[in-house]
């Protein structure tokens, strides 16, 4: 009976980690499309004469 209750914590434990991996690639995600979008954002508004210098530097 041992064993069979140190397997179902076990697999009680390894569910919980799986989950919290999914919820920290989400906010990974999350973070990285908010990043693109604010960048995009500034880029449209950004003069044409100071994008070509930063591309030439």
């Amino acid at each position: 009976m041992y064993e069979y209750e140190f397997q179902q914590a076990r697999s009680a434990e390894l569910l919980r980690q799986a989950e919290h991996e999914r919820l920290v690639r989400e906010a990974v995600r999350a973070r990285r499309a908010a990043r693109r979008e604010a960048r995009a954002e500034d880029e449209s508004h950004t003069p044409l004469v100071r994008r070509l210098r930063s591309r030439a530097a």
